[in-house]
């Protein structure tokens, strides 16, 4: 497997220099300056090209081009806007990079409620919590009939929870939900994120994913055409939020998507953490089922509670067998080898690793330090699945 690592560009406190000694050997990256919609032009795709290059390092997947919701909705705009995600598609193929990560899930891309959540090592995950959600959504957004999307007891306990919660306790709460963590395609205010709500308002589940249906039969033959695959990445958390249409959550869903065309070029982006926050996923199963038209890996762990909260654990812990899940991805690396397959290396990336040690310091002292993409916890992580690695090429060797 091809060893990456996400860097959010010059700005991010990781520098490419630390990637490298981390031996990571590919860059996940993007121009996150870009509205969603708006083409990315070719000097500045190409500048991001050389930064990388300059460090011996290759920029291997793009992650993401965003994806605004006039495509989702196939508003009057979304051929101007489909026709600009074409046009940024090709000028990453010409600068090399062969696997473009995209997400189809409406308004909100990854969501946690806590950022600095305290986990038993002493270090911080990030955690979703469904009562503080729940807590935001109908008592402080104040969605229209949003009690009605969730059980009377949840909602009862959402009620305390939000009756504990003084205002700054709130402002944090909102500003971990609506205010955009990295990588993700927007930012929001309350009063923006309600107006983006209700575009989707009377969309259903099946005239979203119909949507997205249409938009990889249009995309995936260019993607073919330019040597690139695609990877969708599934909805995290995999269930509706705000009452949104959630279209990539489960096994049926990435059964009717791989369905919508064959082309390897229409792929998915395999992250273990978001579609192992849902307890009727199997990933160790679906790791199988789906190897063939994998694009990408996210290789992260969570751990489940019974009212649908998750935290991320350890890579190798967790809810989600990791070791069975690389070694299936391993095996499928061998066949594609076999059959002769150009894309036969899966790139990875560890995910969202805890903030540990020297990085809690740097938090605690006002540094920039991204949620989810501090230094020590990936490394740790990037370590304990390059020994997973080690271990199989031993074991079939």
């Amino acid at each position: 497997m091809e060893q990456c690592w996400r860097w959010f560009g010059p700005s991010d406190p990781v520098k490419l220099n630390y990637i490298k000694q981390a031996g990571a050997t590919g860059i996940v990256s993007a121009l996150h300056g870009y509205k969603a919609g708006v083409a990315w032009s070719r000097d500045d795709v190409f500048k991001r090209k050389e930064q990388i290059e300059a460090h011996g390092l290759h920029w291997s997947v793009c992650e993401s081009i965003p994806m605004p919701s006039d495509i989702k909705l196939r508003s009057d705009a979304f051929r101007t806007t489909l026709a600009n995600w074409k046009d940024t598609l090709v000028i990453l193929a010409e600068a090399g990079v062969k696997v473009v990560n995209y997400n189809f899930m409406p308004v909100v891309d990854w969501t946690r409620t806590n950022l600095h959540y305290p986990i038993a090592s002493g270090g911080f995950a990030l955690r979703f919590d469904m009562v503080d959600f729940v807590a935001y959504d109908v008592f402080v957004l104040r969605r229209k009939n949003a009690a009605s999307d969730y059980e009377a007891g949840l909602v009862l306990q959402a009620e305390k929870r939000f009756q504990s919660m003084d205002e700054k306790a709130l402002q944090l709460l909102e500003r971990n939900i609506i205010a955009g963590l990295p990588g993700g395609e927007d930012t929001y205010n309350r009063e923006g994120i309600a107006r983006e709500i209700a575009q989707f308002e009377g969309v259903s589940p099946d005239e979203l994913r119909a949507n997205l249906a249409e938009f990889i039969r249009e995309m995936a033959p260019v993607a073919e055409e330019l040597g690139v695959r695609l990877g969708i990445h599934a909805d995290d958390p995999p269930f509706s939020l705000f009452g949104l249409p959630r279209v990539v959550s489960t096994a049926d869903d990435f059964r009717f998507i791989l369905a919508a065309d064959p082309s390897l070029s229409n792929g998915i982006t395999f992250c273990v953490g978001s579609m192992g926050a849902r307890p009727d996923n199997n990933l160790s199963a679906l790791a199988v089922e789906f190897a063939p038209r994998i694009s990408f890996a996210h290789l992260r762990n969570t751990t489940r509670e019974s009212d649908g909260s998750f935290y991320e654990a350890e890579h190798l812990d967790g809810d989600s067998d990791m070791v069975k899940i690389v070694f299936a991805l391993l095996d499928e690396e061998k066949r594609r080898k076999a059959e002769g397959r150009s894309d036969s290396s899966i790139p990875m990336r560890p995910d969202h690793g805890h903030l540990l040690a020297d990085d809690i310091k740097k938090v605690e002292s006002g540094e920039k330090v991204n949620p989810g993409y501090s230094y020590i916890g990936r490394l740790k992580g990037l370590a304990e699945l390059r020994g997973v690695i080690c271990a199989h090429a031993k074991m079939t060797s």
